[in-house]
């Protein structure tokens, strides 16, 4: 079949899909950083949990003052550990040094829950089952979030979080609805770290305990429409075989918090090819019988949009293990930063999205790893 030559090919949208993942999302803002150099803004963002936070510090903000917020949410929330200057990201990671963490909690995101201490079986109530309370965070987000701006839509935001009574994904979308500090909140209210936030009645957990990769949001939207999606993922799907319980922690959090979205891909690039297909085959009936009725109906299956997936993948770093998403550390938080920002500068100068494409294909997803094999190839052809 001839390829469609896609170097024209403009988006109708662009859209930024943050990943759950604690301390690990200072890699988005890496990410969205390198985006606003190169003077693209997203038209929809979609987050879960920290992607959440940082999704509605974007959107919540005018495209100038963007990354000037992140910066002051990840400085507020970053501290200086002993030794960073001296061995930053070294043997001093893990628990150990982020004790302080599990012990005191992160100024300004969330502090320990004195009803915690009454013990596990004691009845507080929902909203106070927790080792932590994230009162604090509410009163960031407001420092740094404008709702009111989020309100106007002028850049979409989707946040998603899961019924506690149900065990349904809900997506808040301020397309649809006012979102406030509780929508955000209720996006990363991971138990049992963090109690259950409520939004209209209704107890919300963190959206990572369903899908912390919520890509499936832009290919399922209606109406469907030509997409550039920058996906920002911090978690580890490929991973060597651990050899300790220690390393069984950290590889089940990989694996857990990965959340299926290879999966997810690819059956959205199924259904898409199958639109395509119903799109095409409509073309070659009679007019007569596309006027029917039923053919209608049936042709309304079919598409033409094209969805071009960029799949961002935060590097391991030296002496992580599975408390990596609690490591505030501002040496931690520098290096996440600049690995995004280096990873999407990457993806840019190559812009893989403009390469010719299969018309039948609606869904092409271009990994990072793509383009290290790529420059392997150049090397190859060069000597």
């Amino acid at each position: 079949m001839k390829l469609v030559d896609a170097e024209a090919w403009t988006p109708a949208q662009t859209v930024l899909v943050l990943q759950g993942g604690g301390a690990l999302g200072a890699y988005h803002a890496g990410v969205y950083q390198g985006l606003h150099e190169a003077g693209i803004e997203p038209d929809w963002v979609i987050g879960t949990s920290i992607g959440a936070i940082n999704g509605a510090i974007i959107a919540g903000n005018r495209p100038e003052a963007r990354l000037v917020k992140l910066t002051a949410f990840w400085s507020k929330i970053g501290y200086q550990r002993f030794g960073d200057e001296l061995w930053p990201l070294s043997a001093l990671s893990g628990p150990w040094a982020n004790l302080n963490t599990l012990l005191r909690g992160i100024p300004g995101f969330f502090q320990s829950n004195p009803h915690a201490a009454w013990g596990l079986h004691v009845p507080v109530g929902l909203d106070r089952s927790a080792f932590y309370s994230t009162a604090p965070l509410r009163e960031t987000l407001e420092e740094v979030v404008d709702f009111e701006y989020v309100c106007s839509c002028r850049t979409r935001l989707t946040v998603g979080a899961v019924n506690v009574r149900t065990s349904e994904m809900k997506y808040f979308d301020n397309r649809d609805m006012r979102l406030a500090p509780e929508h955000v909140m209720a996006s990363g209210a991971l138990p049992p770290a963090f109690p259950a936030v409520r939004v209209e009645g209704e107890p919300y957990w963190d959206g990572g305990l369903y899908s912390n990769t919520p890509v499936e949001v832009v290919l399922d939207d209606k109406p469907r429409r030509d997409s550039l999606i920058f996906s920002a993922n911090v978690w580890q799907p490929q991973g060597s075989e651990p050899e300790t319980i220690w390393q069984v922690l950290g590889r089940q959090k990989d694996i857990q918090y990965a959340s299926r979205v290879k999966s997810h891909i690819m059956r959205q690039a199924q259904i898409h090819r199958l639109r395509h297909i119903v799109r095409q085959l409509a073309a070659r009936l009679p007019d007569e019988q596309r006027d029917s009725p039923a053919v209608r109906e049936m042709i309304g299956y079919g598409c033409h949009t094209t969805m071009h997936i960029v799949r961002l993948l935060a590097p391991r770093l030296g002496g992580e293990d599975h408390t990596k998403d609690i490591d505030f550390s501002r040496s931690g938080i520098r290096t996440r930063w600049q690995a995004g920002l280096a990873d999407v500068r990457a993806m840019l100068a190559r812009k893989p999205w403009q390469r010719a494409v299969d018309p039948l294909e609606g869904v092409i997803v271009h990994e990072s790893a793509d383009l290290e094999l790529a420059a392997d190839d150049s090397r190859v052809a060069a000597v």
